[in-house]
């Protein structure tokens, strides 16, 4: 019996899931972080948290609000989120949104670019590598990518800081901009070259791969046979047909692949002091910078979950057997009760 699926429950399902993966994200975090060994007076007031005294170390965490239980803390944080209230960063001793918005734009031009530079060179690798199967060609494609897909990004990273910064002296090793020249394109440019590399080369021939082996499964199915038999040249049959038909594949690729290449934009910032959200993150834990910890943990996390949830969305609708499973344990929970 065919169980139709009613687009209202299904989306409900899609934002309760959401939502209740934010909430155990946002206890996870905080329980992790207060009970992390460190102090965070550090961050607030520095080398001068060694000569306070036991008076003074108690009011000051007082008024912080960190001498209250846990879960008292973790209540406040979010009767104060829910307002758009996330507090003062402890290191910065500014509104936390405001640390933040002035790296976002950084992270987003890094990330993002990198995203799609990522999925184009992908696409055409994996169709180079397709329409040449087992050729030489291919086959050195092949390794030399999965030679590359072994290599860490952070030590990547530090040889091409070695080779060009060092030795070569020809392009910046850190930083996103020249002092003074943050509205000079040509100079934020520069400085995106080499992170630009590390991000895209880390994940090229993962995704390439991937695409490659989908369309060699479009390439021997039995349609292409029957093309074939018409007369359709080999071009005709890759583009108009093979390519065609793994796009909604190559969509929910893109989608489930954000996580990843957001978690290597991340050390790809900290390695090169690239001023964005991956080095402010690594501050933020490193400090006990609870409030801004916080606030990039929620809004990395919402992102990641996101497109989890939006891929496997995508899937569902791509693949019938996934549907049809979900429909099959559904009959039995409904008969069971």
């Amino acid at each position: 019996m065919r169980i139709n699926r009613n687009p209202l429950l299904y989306i409900t399902k899609k934002i309760l899931l959401f939502l209740v993966s934010i909430l155990i994200l946002s206890i996870l975090v905080f329980y992790i972080s207060r009970k992390a060994p460190g102090d965070p007076l550090v961050s607030y007031y520095g080398d001068r948290t060694e000569k306070m005294s036991a008076a003074e170390r108690h009011n000051t965490m007082e008024r912080l609000g960190l001498n209250d239980p846990i879960h008292i803390q973790y209540i406040r944080w979010i009767e104060n989120a829910a307002k758009g209230n996330f507090g003062i960063s402890f290191k910065y001793k500014q509104n936390v949104l405001e640390v933040i918005e002035g790296r976002i734009t950084n992270t987003l031009i890094l990330g993002g670019i990198g995203f799609v530079l990522t999925f184009v060179f992908s696409l055409l690798l994996g169709i180079l590598c397709a329409w040449n199967e087992d050729s030489l060609l291919d086959r050195i494609v092949r390794q030399v990518g999965t030679a590359f897909s072994c290599i860490p990004e952070f030590w990547f990273a530090l040889v091409l800081i070695l080779v060009f910064s060092v030795s070569w002296g020809i392009l910046p090793s850190s930083g996103a901009y020249s002092t003074g020249m943050e509205n000079d394109v040509l100079n934020r440019i520069r400085h995106l070259i080499l992170p630009m590399a590390v991000v895209i080369s880390g994940h090229l021939w993962y995704y390439a791969y991937m695409i490659r082996n989908k369309l060699l499964e479009e390439v021997r199915a039995d349609y292409v046979l029957l093309a074939k038999s018409k007369g359709l040249t080999k071009k005709k049959i890759m583009f108009r047909h093979c390519l065609r038909n793994i796009m909604p594949t190559f969509i929910s690729i893109m989608a489930i692949s954000v996580p990843h290449i957001l978690g290597g934009t991340y050390v790809v910032e900290t390695v090169f002091s690239y001023p964005g959200i991956g080095t402010l993150s690594y501050e933020s834990a490193r400090f006990h910078d609870y409030n801004l910890l916080m606030l990039l943990c929620m809004l990395t996390g919402i992102v990641v979950i996101f497109f989890n949830i939006l891929g496997q969305a995508i899937n569902e609708q791509i693949d019938p057997r996934i549907k049809a499973n979900e429909a099959v344990e559904t009959s039995e929970v409904l008969s069971y009760d």
